[in-house]
């Protein structure tokens, strides 16, 4: 694997300062960040999602840290925004999103908005931007009052405006994103020598082993992503709905490779009492979503989702099932020193390179077909680099539990 670097521009690589500043033009006027098209040009008539403002200021933070210029405003201003109008000063959490006009678009109380949430505050608090801190702080205790459901080892999904009711439904996308978001909280607060680190790491433990190592294993590595209030699996959910964004039918490869990755962070950040299964279980599920979901419908590229027998059900291709695999093989060679690994991330950024990276605009395309063509079938525009900034990043930071504490390390912080 590649020699991890100790300087900054070592890490804000050239196409990471071109991302970062096609990121920039997602800076709306009214607060956070809004919806890029595919050419960059920001549609500030579309909703604000709270979840994108918190993954951009995520993604700020981290470029504060390498000292980018202009970043720490950036990602100020997404603390402000999310501190501010993304805010319910009511009955307290995060709206859904916002509508053009700054009303409430979706007033729901989403995990998965709010393990973004705690991202953003984990990775601002770390890179020292002006209120950081006190929104990780809140976003953590909300997080604890609300979503965590200790009985279970596992996060609820979502609740209505005023935190009266519960959703029976019950999901491993937002569980998955709390596992990352967790793990950043505590790694900001070990930085911080502050808060109490070892209890949000032992709960991480517990979903992923009940995520991983129970429910991907039993099931060989073909992981079921949706359930009831029990805890039963819903085999067929959105079965008529399987282009879903967040919550598609059958098994999703880009998560599969994004759990494989999650438990070696967590098996990092655990050392010595890191059970012995962690890393056979991540090679297990990274396996599977590259033998199983990349060229299987005679193209390549890996498909967004498969059935329950591993045949294709959405052959279209989404820039961040590619960026997470190059995150997964980046970590398991640097954890394992296997050159596949090695030879695997050569051969899945040569692909983002062939197909995703947008040399005309900037940024990666979002969607494409099995042919290369763009697709719009469950993205439009470009309004994430969320994953393509960890995926520049990932393969040149020591695993830690958190991207943020791999760029502190390779800073020697």
């Amino acid at each position: 694997m590649r020699a991890v670097p100790t300087t900054a521009d070592d890490l804000l690589t050239g196409e990471l300062r071109a991302l970062l500043a096609f990121a920039a033009g997602a800076r709306h006027p009214d607060g956070g960040f809004g919806h890029l098209a595919a050419d960059g040009s920001l549609l500030a008539d579309q909703p604000r999602a709270t979840y994108g403002t918190a993954r951009m200021t995520h993604v700020f933070g981290l470029a504060a840290m390498l000292g980018s210029p202009g970043a720490e405003e950036l990602a100020a201003h997404g603390v402000a925004a999310l501190t501010g109008p993304f805010h319910d000063p009511e009955h307290g959490g995060w709206v859904a999103s916002l509508g053009p006009a700054g009303d409430e678009a979706d007033d729901t109380k989403a995990a998965y908005v709010h393990a973004f949430v705690v991202l953003a505050g984990a990775s601002a608090a770390t890179a020292g931007v002006p209120g950081g801190r006190a929104l990780l702080d809140e976003a953590l205790a909300v997080w604890d009052r609300h979503f965590w459901d200790d009985a279970a080892g596992m996060a609820v999904e979502e609740w209505d405006a005023g935190w009266t009711t519960c959703a029976d439904y019950r999901g491993i996308n937002a569980n998955m994103h709390g596992v990352e978001a967790v793990l950043a909280a505590a790694d900001a607060l070990d930085a911080l020598g502050e808060g109490a680190p070892g209890q949000l790491r032992s709960r991480v433990a517990r979903v992923v082993e009940r995520v991983v190592h129970g429910w991907a294993r039993e099931r060989d590595w073909r992981l079921p992503e949706h359930f009831d209030a029990a805890w039963r699996v819903l085999p067929e959910y959105n079965a008529d709905r399987p282009s879903d964004p967040f919550r598609p039918y059958g098994v999703t490869v880009g998560h599969q490779l994004e759990w494989s990755r999650l438990a070696l962070h967590t098996r990092a950040v655990l050392g010595d009492d890191a059970p012995g299964w962690l890393l056979p279980d991540a090679v297990g599920l990274y396996r599977a979503a590259v033998d199983r979901g990349w060229a299987v419908d005679g193209h390549d590229g890996f498909v967004y989702t498969l059935d329950w027998a591993d045949r294709p059900v959405v052959t279209a291709r989404m820039h961040w099932v590619l960026a997470e695999a190059i995150g997964a093989a980046a970590v398991l060679g640097a954890v394992t020193g296997d050159p596949g690994y090695a030879q695997d991330l050569e051969r899945w950024e040569q692909h983002a390179t062939d197909r995703f990276r947008d040399p005309v605009h900037g940024g990666w395309h979002h969607e494409l077909t099995p042919e290369g063509d763009v697709g719009t079938t469950t993205w439009t525009g470009k309004p994430d680099a969320y994953h393509v900034a960890q995926a520049l990043l990932l393969p040149r930071t020591p695993v830690r539990g958190s991207i943020a504490a791999g760029v502190r390390a390779a800073l020697g912080g």
